[in-house]
Parts: structure tokens; C-alpha cells; sequence
């Protein structure tokens, strides 16, 4: 279980995984590799769920499997991108507001 800290002075050092290869000499596929496995299985379902009814999240997931990222990859995307999205509202003490459009 993930666990959020309660102190904005103790904020999610989380690496969910997406290992890609430099430049130069991968030429296969991309794959998911290192990272903190428990955060990784703890982010997944959300950044699903996320993927289906946040219409942010989902345009930046279905440009990524447009432009030819594998949708494990694109999911790897959403679970970084919510991370960084709780780290900003735990630094800045705010609580999560849907923004209606």
C-alpha cells in the first residue's frame, strides 16, 4: 500500500520505472525495467482509471500510443505524470480540485 506523507517537507521520491536506452546502439523495443516495483503495482490502477476519466490524462495518453509508444509505456507516462501532479499539490499544501471545462 502506498502511503502519502502527511508533511509537505517529505514529499514522494517515487521513480515508477520507464527504463529507456540513450541514443546510439537499442534498436528493440522499449521496456519497463528498475524503478520501485510496490509503487509501481500501488500507481498502476489509478493511472488506468485516470486514462479513462481525466480528459487531460487521456489526451496525453492517446498521444502517445498515436505517435507509436507501446500502451505500457503510455501507462508508465500517466503513472509519472501523477506522481508529479500529487508532489506539486503536497508542496504547495493544496488538496485535488476538478477543473470543469
Amino acid at each position: 500500500m502506498l502511503v502519502l506523507p502527511q508533511s509537505p517537507s517529505n514529499l514522494l521520491l517515487i521513480a515508477a520505472g520507464s527504463d529507456c536506452q540513450p541514443m546510439g546502439k537499442w534498436h528493440g523495443k522499449e521496456h519497463i525495467q528498475g524503478g520501485r516495483a510496490s509503487v509501481r503495482r500501488a500507481v498502476y490502477l489509478p493511472a488506468v482509471v485516470a486514462t479513462r476519466f481525466n480528459p487531460d490524462i487521456k489526451a496525453k495518453y492517446d498521444q502517445l500510443v498515436s505517435t507509436g509508444k507501446c500502451k505500457k509505456l503510455a501507462f508508465t507516462a500517466v503513472m509519472r505524470k501523477l506522481i508529479v501532479m500529487a508532489n506539486a499539490l503536497l508542496r504547495d499544501g493544496r488538496k485535488w480540485t476538478e477543473t470543469i471545462a
